[in-house]
C-alpha cells in the first residue's frame, strides 16, 4: 500500500496528474481526463476511493469515481439543484470542495459549489442532496462572488470526533457550522474584519471573505483561514477569531495548510492583494508559523529567484499526514515539494497546465 505522504494528486485545466515519489525523487505520470478541467480531487481515507470533479463550460459539471487507483473510472451523477418555483433551478457551475465524513458515517460525502450551495451524499457519490438549512438561511441572499460571479464553498471541514460537526467556508458569505449533521446552521465570524467593506459592515458575517478554511486533525478546535483582509486563527472551535499580520510578503493570500499534530504550525503563500495577486516584488515564498502566528518566517530556499509571478490558489498547497512533506502548485503550472516541512524546496521537473487543486493520498 502507497503512504500518503509519497502520492499526490492534481486537478488541472487539462487533466488529473498523479505525483510520485520514488528512488529517483518525484514523478508526474499521464494525465486521466486530458484536456478537461479537473476543479477537485478527492482521495478517500476510509476505503481508497478516488473522486475527480470536472468543470467543462459548455458541456457542464461532471463526476466520476475510481475504486482502483485510477486506472478507471465510474461516473456519477452531478450534484443538481431543485427545480425553483415557476421554472428550473440554478445551474451548477463548479464542484469547488468536495471532502469524506469520519469512519463513523461511511460513504458519507459533502461537496461545497458554486452557486453557494453544499451538498450531501451517503452512498459515495450514488446520489446528492442540496442541504436546505444552509440554502436557505436568509443570510444567504446577501452572499456574493469573490473571483466568480457567483458565492461559493470552497472549504468544508468534518470534526473528525463527530461528523455531525461540519464546518464550510463561503466566498463570500462567511464561515458557518452545524453540530447537528446539516439540520441547522449558525455563523462563526466573530473576530474576523473585512477590510474591503464599509465601515459599518466590516465584522458583518455575511461580508467575510475567507479565502480556505483548514483544521487541524489532531486538535479539531483549531482553524487557520486565510482571508482577503489577513490570516485568522481560531483555537475555540470557530466561536472566535484573532487576526495575525506577517510583516515582509504581507498577509494576502489564498492557500493556507495546518500541521495535522500541531496546531501552532501553518503555511501560506502570500501575494500582493486585490487586483495584483501575484507574489510581492516578483518573490515566490512561502511563510511559516510555528508559535500559533506570533511569528512567521519566510522560506525560499529552492523556489525559483526573482522574477517568479506564480500565484497559489485555494487548494494549490497541502501538508501530508506526516507532517513533514508539503507540495505547492501554481496557477501557472510551476510544482514543487518540501520534504523537511518548509525548510528546503525542490522544483518537480515537469511543466504543467494551471493548477487549481492538490491532495495527498
Amino acid at each position: 500500500m502507497v503512504d500518503a505522504a509519497d502520492r499526490f494528486w492534481l486537478g488541472t485545466r487539462k487533466g488529473l496528474f498523479r505525483v510520485d515519489r520514488g528512488g529517483g525523487g518525484w514523478t508526474v505520470g499521464e494525465p486521466a481526463f486530458p484536456g478537461q478541467a479537473v476543479s477537485m480531487v478527492l482521495p478517500d481515507p476510509r476505503g481508497g476511493a478516488l473522486y475527480a470533479a470536472l468543470a467543462l463550460g459548455h458541456f457542464g459539471v461532471k463526476l466520476h469515481r475510481s475504486d482502483d487507483g485510477g486506472r478507471s473510472w465510474t461516473e456519477l451523477p452531478a450534484p443538481a439543484y431543485p427545480a425553483a418555483d415557476g421554472g428550473d433551478g440554478p445551474s451548477l457551475e463548479l464542484i469547488w470542495s468536495l471532502e469524506a465524513a469520519g469512519p463513523d458515517r461511511p460513504g458519507e460525502l459533502w461537496a461545497g459549489t458554486i452557486p453557494g450551495g453544499l451538498f450531501h451524499s451517503a452512498d459515495r457519490g450514488l446520489s446528492w442532496t442540496l442541504n436546505r438549512a444552509l440554502w436557505d438561511r436568509p443570510e444567504r441572499a446577501e452572499w456574493f462572488g469573490g473571483g466568480y460571479d457567483h458565492a461559493g464553498i470552497h472549504s468544508v471541514s468534518v470534526d473528525p470526533r463527530d461528523s455531525r460537526r461540519v464546518a464550510v467556508a463561503v466566498s463570500c458569505g462567511g464561515v458557518w457550522l452545524t453540530e447537528d449533521g446539516g439540520a441547522s446552521w449558525e455563523p462563526r465570524t466573530r473576530g474576523m474584519v473585512a477590510g474591503y467593506a464599509p465601515p459599518e459592515r466590516r465584522e458583518d458575517p455575511v461580508m467575510q471573505d475567507p479565502h480556505r478554511m483548514v483544521r487541524c486533525a489532531a486538535a479539531p478546535d483549531v482553524f487557520w483561514v486565510q482571508h482577503h483582509s489577513g490570516i485568522f486563527r481560531s483555537a475555540d472551535g470557530a466561536a472566535s477569531w484573532t487576526m495575525h499580520e506577517p510583516r515582509g510578503p504581507g498577509s494576502f493570500g489564498f492557500a493556507v495548510a495546518v500541521h495535522p499534530r500541531d496546531p501552532d504550525t501553518a503555511w501560506f503563500a502570500p501575494a500582493l492583494a486585490d487586483e495584483v495577486r501575484m507574489p510581492r516584488d516578483g518573490r515566490l515564498v512561502v511563510t511559516r508559523t510555528r508559535d500559533g502566528g506570533r511569528s512567521f518566517e519566510v522560506l525560499d530556499r529552492g523556489l525559483p529567484a526573482p522574477p517568479a509571478y506564480d500565484l497559489v490558489y485555494r487548494h494549490g498547497l497541502e501538508v501530508a499526514p506526516d507532517g513533514r512533506t508539503l507540495a505547492m502548485a501554481s496557477t501557472t503550472g510551476g510544482l514543487w515539494v518540501s520534504e523537511d516541512g518548509g525548510e528546503r524546496w525542490t522544483a518537480v521537473p515537469a511543466r504543467l497546465p494551471p493548477v487549481a487543486c492538490l491532495r495527498f493520498g
